[in-house]
């Protein structure tokens, strides 16, 4: 019986897509590779329909951080004046990375299982001295989805760039493209896509790559190099060859299961249905269900059990859930419905629920 990840990524995976990942050796300077190149970065424009002639996919070797660090690093100019958005460990890692690369930023910083405070950020923004703004969309610490369409339109009243962590939505959750202020995310393949750890991407305008710094803040993770390599049907290093082969059969399971929106309807039930179950249990959510994403809600631990007895509990019986991250690991557990999960495994999932939460 196959273990099933119920943490935030990696995901388990359908059989087809694990085969893809290995079924041949492919050298990285073929024209196979190339084909496959252009066609996983065409078909990741696709997910989102994003008009071709303005957005570009540049892909990476790495975790989402590495399309995160990239995205940050390449396209915020050498004079950008970013303000970053911190209510989770991931909004304070963009502030990390910031501080890493010299970049000048402020962060609006909230506690970690607050909402973003708009008013504060928009008071911010109306003093002109920010150019860009980062934020994350799904902030995994605690689940929340934070309300990245609104601060879209606070970009576009003060005339600042938004660049998202959508590292952890790409792929099942609504992502604010049409907005004139929204610049690029920063998404990976193993979350919202079921592909394998390995490969990353940038989604962002053309326009952006055109307007990144210069000189380079880095150089394996300067995005204008791989986009300019790619659009020529080449490559700067070596690619995560095996994960764009796993990414191309996963999004085509994408396409044939309904698209976003039906992987945001369905990780949405099954989301529900574990909460559901544990409510009866007496187990709270740590959010308003309403303010979670589609992907992960976070549970507060019940008095009698710990996070060790839950996980084990869940593990023996073929179960892999999530600690909460630092300050909350004392208060909380995480329990994500993305990847490869039949009926049949919910149904032994609620059984193993069951099994551990029941009096």
């Amino acid at each position: 019986m196959r273990p099933i990840l119920l943490n935030p990524g990696p995901v388990s995976l359908s059989e087809a897509v694990r085969k893809a990942a290995v079924n041949s050796d492919l050298c990285h300077r073929e024209p196979e590779f190339f084909a496959l190149q252009d066609r996983v970065r065409a078909g990741l424009l696709d997910i989102y329909a994003c008009d071709r002639a303005e957005w570009t996919s540049v892909l990476l070797g790495g975790s989402g951080t590495t399309a995160l660090e990239a995205m940050l690093s390449s396209l915020l100019p050498r004079d950008a004046r970013l303000l970053v958005v911190e209510n989770g460990v991931y909004g304070e890692r963009i502030s990390r990375i910031a501080d890493i690369h010299g970049i000048e930023f402020q962060a609006v910083e909230h506690q970690w299982m607050d909402a973003i405070d708009f008013d504060r950020v928009a008071a911010l923004l109306a003093t002109g001295q920010f150019t860009h703004v980062a934020a994350v969309h799904h902030e995994t610490t605690t689940g929340r989805l934070n309300d990245v369409s609104r601060l879209a339109e606070l970009c576009v009243e003060h005339g600042a760039g938004l660049l998202l962590d959508t590292v952890s939505s790409f792929g099942a959750e609504a992502i604010p493209f049409d907005s004139p202020a929204f610049i690029a995310g920063a998404a990976t393949a193993n979350k919202c896509l079921h592909g394998i750890p390995g490969l990353c991407m940038v989604i962002c305008r053309k326009s952006a790559i055109e307007q990144a710094a210069e000189p380079p803040r880095s150089l394996y993770m300067h995005l204008p190099l791989w986009s300019e390599k790619q659009d020529q049907a080449s490559t700067p290093f070596t690619p995560a060859v095996n994960g764009l082969q796993a990414l191309d059969q996963a999004m085509k399971e994408l396409a044939e299961q309904g698209g976003w929106q039906a992987r945001h309807a369905r990780y949405r039930k099954l989301a529900d249905r574990v909460a559901g179950a544990l409510q009866r249990y007496g187990v709270e959510t740590m959010l308003d269900p309403a303010e979670f994403s589609c992907v992960l809600y976070s549970y507060r631990l019940p008095a009698n059990r710990s996070y060790k007895t839950i996980h084990d509990g869940l593990k023996q019986r073929g179960f892999v859930i999530y600690a909460g991250q630092d300050k909350l690991a004392a208060e909380m557990f995480r329990i994500s419905t993305m990847g490869d999960i039949t009926h049949y495994d919910m149904e032994r999932l609620l059984a193993a629920l069951y099994a551990v939460f029941a009096p």
